[in-house]
């Protein structure tokens, strides 16, 4: 008999994509039986409202996910790669933010724009992998264009903003910021160089082809979520003093010629996408208008003169709601929908 209420966990949940899960939760009324929020030792034993209710977070450990249904994981990858596996043995389905499980072949990387049966192969090892946000905003962007043209390639450099790496990053931001005007010396703890009134072409660490641990996320997560490994991606990264939502130049370049026009009138009826391009009266997507915003928003779309089959566009998107939290509840969403 299927439940009309569920027992979710929410793991992390005093980090920004955690007390973001709860937000969309209960904006989205989801329907919660029993709501389990659990952290670290460092967190656990605060409180957060759900629902107007005051939950105490409690201490992560292995004999929490017994009589839990659902458990939506950010804690950081290093955690899931623990707690995820025991969560999946004791019958709870995993929905993981982190890093840890998205290139394994047991584990679906879903975004429900784009490939929403996917999550039926959860049941190997009930897990299922959130994608990285940037990747996330910018596929449920091209799977339109894809399905209509196929796409042959595709060229990203993204304007990433600081909320991607948590709390204490936009801690430091502000206090940068702040340390300037006062003529004060600043302080590095989050990232290498000052993020304040600066751009670092560095996100993660470098790997041995001199591309970055996230550029190369997001061309390998690509070609997965799309169900097209012959689609070529590559990646610049780039974090940029904005708090947050991430931007994006996309060029791409199709099998079958599709014009500006086609692409605006396509991308208007795709889900999750909401266009905003209109030059002469200087609109088009940006961080302020994007943040807190479910939708992925595109603009700046226009042929590439210099090839044949080529659009250019610019994407917008909240980064912890559309590429991470609420990505997450929509997967929650479709798999008490169809597979509980």
């Amino acid at each position: 008999m299927k439940k009309s209420k569920y027992n979710v966990a929410v793991v992390g949940a005093t980090g920004v994509v955690g007390q973001e899960i709860i937000r969309i939760l209960e904006e989205r009324k989801f329907p919660v039986d029993k709501i389990t929020l659990l952290a670290s030792e460092r967190s656990a034993g605060q409180f957060l409202e759900y629902k107007g209710t005051a939950e105490k977070v409690c201490l992560l450990s292995e004999e929490t996910f017994e009589g839990i249904d659902i458990g939506l994981f950010s804690p950081g990858a290093s955690v899931s790669a623990v707690y995820a596996p025991k969560a999946g043995k004791a019958g709870c389905i995993v929905i993981d933010n982190t890093s840890q499980f998205r290139m394994d072949p047991d584990v679906p990387l879903v975004v429900p724009e784009v490939n929403p049966k996917a999550v039926a192969e959860y049941k190997k090892r009930n897990i299922i992998a959130n994608p990285n946000c940037s990747t996330i905003q910018m596929v449920v962007a091209l799977k339109p264009i894809h399905d209509a043209v196929r796409i042959k390639r595709v060229v990203v450099s993204t304007y990433q903003a600081v909320s991607g790496a948590g709390k204490e990053a936009m801690d430091e931001l502000s206090d940068q910021v702040l340390a300037i005007y006062n003529q004060k010396d600043i302080e590095k703890n989050v990232f290498p160089h000052q993020i304040a009134f600066n751009c670092i072409p560095q996100i993660d660490v470098f790997l041995d082809n001199s591309y970055t641990k996230e550029e190369m996320k997001m061309v390998n997560e690509t070609t997965k979520i799309m169900g097209d490994y012959s689609i070529k991606v590559t990646a610049t990264t780039v974090r940029v003093p904005v708090f947050n939502s991430h931007s994006e130049v996309v060029n791409i370049e199709t099998e079958k010629k599709i014009t500006a026009k086609e692409v605006k009138k396509l991308l208007s009826k795709a889900a999750g996408v909401k266009v905003v391009d209109d030059a002469n009266n200087k609109l088009y997507p940006m961080p302020i208008n994007a943040s807190e915003k479910d939708e992925v928003f595109v603009g700046r779309i226009r042929e590439d003169e210099s090839i044949p089959n080529g659009i250019n566009m610019w994407i917008v998107s909240d980064n912890l709601r559309k590429g991470a939290a609420l990505n997450a509840v929509q997967i929650a969403e479709i798999l008490i929908r169809e597979y509980l």
